[in-house]
């Protein structure tokens, strides 16, 4: 009978007690009578409880702990994924949502994608890079129309002029570059220098400081094929600006060949005060003839929504000299700001230093801003103003003529 009992019990701790625990110990699992028998069973050997509480206790201790690290997996996976990749995620998802988002976007740019302070500024400026894109592509378009053409017209007539392919004209173009270097570093010597305020970084967003890039380049190259050329000062100019990045996408390897003068220090600590007249359209001031012995300043800036005495707020706080190009003196203005582009202002300021004819030089301002140049006095032109008027308007004359006073009583 002893040797059943040891048997029996044998086989419950082998096979009954691992599936009981799995199971939860449930009443129903066996008959009621084999229950009653291993109740027996176990009350003869109480040894062996607290090996098995211990055991199941380890095991819960097990599996929660699994559990744990399953979830903290879950969990870590989203944070290790970088915020350059959550950023190209986005942008796919906005793509197929249908909002405007460029195909290629750089590293560079989804940095300042991320940088945006709002969602709103974001749309604005993944918008700004989509119609880049389309502007680019539509560009390539054209060069590959006007190539096509080129390759069609190369066949109709395979005999090309003889001058395209002579050496003249390429020993020629090396010449005249080879001469508008030397009248570059030349003004850097003897020239009179023309300053660009490069601190107006901070005034303007990625779009405006591209698009002031562009017309410094064209400025540039303008300045460098005149025949008497500025000697070009970059001031306020600091190193690795957005800027100084659109000026590397630009030149590239040139920019450190360029015949100008770049440097971080203010205008006022280059050059004497009592030389320095600051160009703005806000001056009360009117520029009546150009100073050969003045050093003229120029914002660099381009603002699409017109903010009004920027430049001319710099030049008070510097305690500089101020003045505006006589565009009302010399020209009927039609609609828009009396703002120039920089480019335009370098056409006039070398055509006014070389000439010093204002007909000449403010023939460099659109055409569309402007009715025509004005031929006669002011007085005299008054006086025509208000006999059309009174032919046209009849009871209205007297309204016209305070409107006239008003517009013409400083002139």
């Amino acid at each position: 009978m002893q040797s059943a009992n040891m048997l029996l019990k044998k086989i419950v701790r082998s096979s009954v007690l691992p599936v009981a625990a799995q199971h939860g110990m449930k009443r129903d699992l066996f008959p009621l009578s084999r229950t009653l028998s291993l109740s027996l069973c176990l009350k003869q050997d109480n040894s062996c409880k607290p090996s098995e509480k211990l055991d199941l206790d380890a095991w819960k201790k097990v599996m929660k702990s699994g559990l744990q690290e399953e979830v903290s997996e879950t969990v870590s996976e989203p944070q290790e994924l970088s915020s350059l990749a959550a950023a190209r995620e986005t942008l796919e998802m906005w793509r197929l949502a249908g909002k405007s988002v460029p195909e290629k976007v750089s590293e560079e740019q989804l940095k300042t994608f991320m940088e945006c302070p709002s969602k709103s500024a974001k749309k604005k400026y993944l918008k700004y890079l989509y119609l880049k894109e389309l502007y680019k592509k539509n560009d390539k378009r054209k060069m590959e129309e006007k190539r096509e053409r080129r390759l069609e017209a190369q066949e109709q007539t395979p005999k090309m002029d003889e001058t395209r392919k002579s050496p003249f004209l390429c020993l020629w173009t090396s010449t005249m570059e080879k001469a508008y270097n030397w009248r570059a570093a030349q003004s850097m010597i003897f020239g009179q220098p023309l300053v660009f305020d490069m601190s107006y970084e901070k005034e303007m967003s990625v779009r405006e400081v591209a698009n002031t890039v562009k017309q410094l380049v064209q400025s540039e190259g303008c300045n460098r094929r005149a025949a008497d050329p500025f000697h070009i000062h970059f001031c306020n100019f600091k190193d690795d600006s957005l800027y100084h990045r659109e000026f590397l996408k630009h030149y590239k390897e040139a920019w450190g060949k360029l015949l100008i003068t770049v440097t971080e220090q203010c205008y006022t600590e280059v050059f004497p005060k009592n030389k320095l007249i600051y160009l703005t359209a806000d001056s009360p001031k009117v520029m009546k003839t150009f100073d050969h012995d003045k050093i003229y300043i120029v914002g660099s800036m381009v603002d699409k929504s017109i903010k009004t005495g920027v430049s001319l707020a710099r030049a008070k706080r510097l305690g500089l000299e101020t003045a505006a190009l006589p565009l009302d003196k010399y020209l009927l203005w039609n609609t828009g700001a009396k703002n120039l582009t920089l480019d335009q202002m370098m056409h006039i300021l070398l055509t006014l230093k070389d000439t010093a004819d204002w007909k000449k030089a403010l023939e460099f301002v659109p055409k569309r801003k402007y009715c025509g140049f004005v031929t006669k006095p002011v007085s005299k032109l008054k006086k025509t103003l208000d006999l059309v008027n009174t032919l046209k308007l009849g009871k209205r004359q007297e309204e016209v003529q305070k409107q006239l006073a008003k517009n013409y009583s400083k002139k």
